[in-house]
């Protein structure tokens, strides 16, 4: 097909692109449908495959110009966005649909001529980028932090065990209830009830916050509460609301912890002996973790350096899809829908929050993935084979079954893993790191994106 093409740039990462085919190609493609259709179609007074084009034409005339338009149109689309040559930032992102502009005239005696528009990669012209001064928080491990360690695991090698009738129930234990919320008018709406949930009182699984109302109960007790919720409740309907909430206990349980002890550790792992081992084991772990999210933070706070001289105008479909996705991790997360969480977000004021932050987001990933092209940073087959060593070793296996488990889409993920890994060693080495404030550990650890 001869086509003619021209893009123009227009704002926020969108283009135009205005294609032009040759009368000649229109009215061969037209052609080639009036076939396909007499072959086809049946229409009274005329066998099938035996309707002449010209009555095919007359009858039908509007409808075949709009179906071969079409066809015509995309069959363009996909021939241009399929050349090899065409640069990344002139095709379409995987999100964004060409939109068509006006109404194309079909006309068979003239060129075909009309336009898209659709949003592209970013540009990224990037600013100062090396001997940049950055400050950044840090951790240390303290004993606090093992012990705590310590008690998850005593919590997850605890007996649980069924509580007599007429005891009362107390932080730590774990209580099952069934419970319904209530609109002011007093009704009981279903979707405001719950039967059955389990958790542990006082552990701030509940994100009601009734734990405190709980305590006390027996098993069997039925009570009535009034609830108010804070402003920032997660749920918009109940934020800043008082709801009287109904509550039966239905299993009243509790936990009986193991001693921290070599018995204890042993009990986790046959490798442990004693429970300094396990001390020292937990340390280790949380040492490498400490490792790895401080070097996030270091080229976190140096990214925020390079963006502030790197502007990038980020295309609404390329935003859109990444609030999207993080909205459904969430959803996943919470064993809820993607659009539930939404709700929440906008009724709560948080949306933007998250907007903001998926911008910080892609700004930084754009930053780095132009680096790496810039500085031509590649993954060579020995790198790559040292990564899959280092897999197998991990997870003590063989590096022969690892390999099993990566397709060609994987390998390339593999890949690109080790050329930002690459990428990141550069940018920590060229630019000037100090630490600075010291922070819990915990608070830390917390990943703020």
């Amino acid at each position: 097909m001869a086509i003619n093409k021209e893009i123009k740039r227009l704002e926020k990462s969108n283009v135009q692109l205005n294609i032009t085919i040759h009368k000649d190609d229109v009215r061969a493609q037209y052609n080639d449908m009036l076939k396909e259709y007499t072959k086809s179609l049946q229409i009274p007074g005329f066998r099938k495959g035996k309707v002449p084009q010209e009555v095919l034409e007359r009858k039908y005339a509007e409808a075949l110009k709009g179906d071969a338009i079409s066809r015509i149109m995309e069959s363009a689309l996909q021939e241009i966005f399929k050349e090899e040559g065409l640069p990344r930032n002139e095709r379409p992102l995987p999100y964004s649909t060409p939109e068509l502009q006006g109404e194309p005239e079909m006309d068979l005696d003239k060129d075909l001529v009309f336009s898209v528009i659709y949003d592209v990669l970013p540009e990224v012209k990037i600013g100062r980028w090396k001997g940049l001064k950055a400050e950044y928080p840090y951790a240390e491990i303290e004993k606090k932090d093992i012990d705590k360690e310590l008690d998850e695991i005593r919590e997850r090698n605890a007996i649980v065990m069924d509580k007599d009738d007429s005891a009362a129930a107390k932080n730590g234990d774990v209580v099952t209830i069934d419970y319904q919320i209530f609109e002011e008018n007093g009704e009981a709406p279903s979707d405001m009830q719950r039967k059955d949930f389990a958790f542990t009182l006082g552990s701030g699984t509940n994100i009601y916050k009734f734990d405190d109302d709980i305590v006390g109960m027996k098993k069997g007790d039925l009570k009535d509460i009034n609830k108010k919720f804070e402003k920032d409740h997660f749920d918009p309907i109940l934020a800043d609301k008082t709801r009287k909430i109904q509550i039966t206990l239905t299993a009243l349980k509790e936990k009986k912890l193991p001693d921290l002890d070599d018995d204890l550790a042993q009990d986790v792992d046959e490798k442990f002996k004693t429970l300094d081992d396990l001390k020292n084991s937990i340390k280790e772990r949380l040492e490498k973790q400490l490792e790895f999210r401080l070097r996030e933070v270091k080229l976190s706070e140096l990214l925020k350096k390079i963006m502030e001289n790197t502007p990038v105008i980020l295309p609404e479909s390329m935003i859109k899809a990444e609030v999207d996705g993080r909205m459904r991790r969430l959803a996943r997360y919470y064993n809820t829908n993607a659009e539930m969480i939404m709700q929440m977000m906008s009724g709560s004021g948080k949306d933007k929050e998250w907007r903001d932050a998926a911008e910080k987001s892609l700004h930084s990933r754009l930053i780095i993935e132009t680096l790496m092209d810039e500085q031509k940073i590649e993954a060579s087959d020995e790198e790559v084979e040292k990564e899959f060593e280092s897999i197998a070793a991990a997870n003590s296996a063989d590096i022969n079954e690892v390999k099993k488990h990566y397709n060609e889409e994987a390998v390339f993920y593999l890949k690109e893993d080790i050329r930002e890994k690459k990428i990141t060693d550069i940018l920590l080495a060229e630019n000037n790191l100090k630490q600075g404030k010291k922070e819990n550990y915990l608070d830390f650890m917390a990943d703020k994106s």
